[in-house]
């Protein structure tokens, strides 16, 4: 029994199919195993293909000759099936090691055209040396026949291959990765979330996919709006009515960039007269934004803090180039005017709800007070006794971290400030500062007790806008431990209680 089975081992040691057979079995055995790992597969398959070498070699076989030297057709058919598949497991390591390279590089989505190019050139190369050196057809003859073959099928799909090569073209010109911003002539805009041989994908700011052939996208002018990082730049174009000097009117877009909280300060902003004529002046303002993802958020800021500056100095804002009509007569200055105070709390949606009786005599009630560009209007640390609406000029909050002083908010015309003091009767946790000449109206706190009280829903909405303060704070810096964890309604409630106020009726 022992002598038989070290003659069937010894039979197996020298029997070169039936080591073939054995190596197969386990070469997919193994590749079941690892399936998943692209590392490991490349390992498998360059064992097998130096164990299958190795066992071609020992046989005196050379699947690199076309030579096939015997009479039995056995072993005919077991050389020829043999090495056929030492070139297709050639090809597979090479095939295996181009996929693991891309992976490797952690950049396997924007390789996935050459990756299928190179993956057929080696395909296609493995197929005419399998016809070479196994069946010994001329590969002369095959490439000829297949090149005729080739013309006539390429002119039935000339638009598909048009596509093909200019999205070879484009991979190895790489104007553009995957993750990139791009915008087209005709405005298309989005972000390359997929390269291919027919087209290019684009995932559009209002999330829709947008496919691109890659013919159409080779010929086109595109803007690649990503840089060396994720700072973006934008423009807001802006039309104002004549009827102030260019550089009042450019003072006053310069605060509005100036109290803009969404774009970047470094580099700062910039401000161009782009046009002018008897109808409108055109005004670009210029500015970059963290990422293009917030380039919206930024405009939109931008647009409401240019209305408000625009309205607050007496500017008018203009027609569209279409619209040639001569503009309305502007009023004067709406600061030298008496119903200035009047006007601003119209405008403020928090006293919205106030008669025009309530409203006059809140207004009367108001007084107005200038600072200086710098002015310190109060410091950190220190409690306001009144409560202050911006009416011109640019604020800033501030407060020192590790030595510096940095940005908290900017505060606009239409903004107000100075309620937490009098609210709860609670300090600053930072410095508010005029950043350019600023004038405010001040609300007294007797007076304003005296509204809410007949007016709770003040209490209510006063309570969120300190509430939505303390967790802007938050979010600015870790180290406002000592601010009260609370809910914009117990906020609510301890204003009714410091005040007396009753509850609102919201009926």
């Amino acid at each position: 029994m022992v002598e038989q089975v070290s003659w069937q081992v010894d039979r197996l040691a020298h029997d070169a199919i039936s080591q073939y057979t054995v190596l197969i079995i386990v070469m997919l055995l193994v590749r079941y195993l690892v399936q998943g790992r692209p590392a490991l597969r490349l390992i498998v398959h360059f064992v097998f293909f130096a164990m299958l070498t190795a066992v071609l070699v020992a046989d005196d076989v050379a699947p690199w000759s076309a030579d096939i030297i015997t009479t039995d057709l056995a072993r005919r058919i077991f050389l020829g099936i043999a090495k056929t598949t030492w070139w297709i497991a050639g090809a597979t390591v090479l095939v295996a090691s181009v996929r693991v390279f891309l992976i490797f590089e952690r950049k396997p989505r924007e390789g996935r055209l050459i990756q299928d190019l190179l993956v057929g050139i080696i395909y296609l190369s493995a197929a005419l040396a399998v016809i070479a050196f196994v069946f010994s057809l001329p590969v002369g003859t095959v490439i000829v026949t297949s090149g005729v073959f080739a013309i006539v099928l390429g002119l039935a799909l000339q638009s598909t291959l048009n596509d093909v090569f200019s999205g070879i073209a484009l991979n190895l010109g790489r104007p553009y990765s995957v993750g990139d911003w791009i915008s087209l002539e005709d405005g298309v805009q989005g972000r390359v979330v997929e390269t291919n041989w027919r087209a290019t994908h684009l995932l559009s700011g209002s999330n829709d996919l947008i496919i691109v052939p890659n013919s159409a996208l080779a010929k086109a002018r595109l803007t690649n709006l990503t840089g060396s990082d994720e700072v973006h730049g934008a423009t807001v174009t802006v039309r104002v009515v004549p009827t102030r000097r260019p550089s009042l009117i450019e003072e006053a877009m310069r605060s509005v960039l100036l109290s803009a909280n969404s774009i970047l300060k470094s580099p700062p902003p910039s401000v161009a007269i782009v046009g002018l004529d008897s109808s409108a002046m055109e005004v670009e303002l210029s500015f970059r934004v963290p990422g293009m993802s917030r380039t919206a958020a930024a405009k939109n800021e931008i647009y409401d803090l240019v209305y408000r500056h625009a309205r607050a100095a007496g500017i008018q804002l203009g027609a569209p180039p279409s619209n040639r009509a001569d503009p309305d007569p502007v009023p004067g200055n709406p600061v030298q005017t008496p119903g200035t105070a009047w006007r601003l709390l119209n405008a403020i949606p928090l006293f919205a709800t106030l008669t025009e009786d309530e409203m006059k005599s809140l207004a009367g009630s108001m007084k107005r007070l200038t600072f200086k560009e710098g002015a310190v209007i109060i410091d950190q640390d220190a409690s306001m006794s009144s409560l202050m609406i911006i009416r011109n000029g640019v604020v800033v909050v501030e407060r020192e971290v590790e030595g510096l002083m940095a940005d908290v908010t900017r505060l606009a015309p239409g903004d107000l400030f100075g309620e937490r003091g009098v609210l709860l009767g609670a300090a600053e946790p930072a410095r508010i500062r005029s950043l350019t000449f600023v004038v405010v109206y001040q609300i007294a706190k007797e007076d304003l007790a005296s509204l809410m009280r007949d007016r709770p829903i003040l209490a209510e909405e006063l309570g969120l806008l300190l509430a939505r303060r303390i967790e802007n704070e938050r979010q600015f810096i870790d180290s406002h431990r000592h601010l009260e964890e609370v809910q914009p309604t117990s906020i609510a409630e301890k204003i009714r209680h410091l005040f007396e106020v009753p509850h609102a009726d919201h009926r």
